[in-house]
């Protein structure tokens, strides 16, 4: 399991570090919470982990950015308590909110329960999906398209179309892919699906304007389209 670590004072980055991997987590340092988001375009992660120093106002703003990347466990540790925030902050996505001083061994205790009830089939271990003219492989998380090109998705990207594919002209709700994508609904929003709706059309619609997969069923949701049958 890989968890991804910001924790910007050096001495709490190596306790914090030492816990996770008591844990069972390889650990990723990040030095920069911009960067936070783009390692979770190219690699999924199991756990984010964040222990910021300043003060906790506006890290809500960076929760949703992370949630909008994948539905890994997020965990905050704060400096001193403030209800206002830590509501904001669960309000965006994350899953525990925790204070300083917070003892290790508790820690550990914490991390690992939060991961037995996140815990679920991986994608990985699914066989390869195919509708119409697309191809899914879980394994690789990448969509083949007709001309035979590959395109690599992200982990949302993958569940979202993974869960339009297997049901096939369907409509699904935004609140049903909310909970099927981000694993429940406080995680996920219409705004979110919408963003995440764009970003497959781009990757995967000849004229992504128009699309001919990805269908909007206005007021209801979407539906996966495979074309005709073959």
């Amino acid at each position: 399991m890989l968890a991804i670590l910001f924790a910007p004072d050096a001495d709490e980055a190596a306790v914090l570090t030492l816990a996770l991997q008591r844990a069972g987590f390889e650990v990723r340092m990040v030095l920069e919470t911009a960067r936070i988001v783009s390692f979770l375009q190219d690699r999924p992660a199991e756990l984010v982990f964040l222990s910021p120093l300043a003060d906790p106002t506006g890290l809500d703003g960076l929760v949703r950015q992370i949630r909008a990347e994948s539905p890994a466990p997020m965990v905050l540790l704060l400096e001193k308590e403030d209800e206002n925030a830590r509501i904001a902050l669960f309000s965006a996505g994350a899953d525990l909110v925790l204070l300083r001083p917070m003892g290790t061994r508790v820690l550990i205790a914490q991390l690992r329960a939060l991961m037995r009830r996140a815990a679920s089939l991986p994608y990985s271990s699914l066989p390869a999906l195919a509708q119409g003219s697309l191809t899914l492989d879980p394994a690789k998380r990448a969509v083949t398209l007709p001309e035979g090109s590959v395109v690599r998705l992200t982990q949302l990207e993958f569940r979202l179309l993974y869960t339009l594919m297997t049901q096939p002209g369907r409509i699904i709700s935004s609140e049903n892919l909310i909970e099927y994508v981000w694993g429940y609904g406080g995680a996920g929003s219409r705004t979110l699906v919408r963003g995440l709706v764009k970003r497959l059309r781009a990757k995967l619609e000849e004229d992504p304007a128009n699309p001919a997969l990805i269908l909007t069923e206005k007021g209801s949701g979407y539906s996966f389209d495979p074309g005709p049958s073959q």
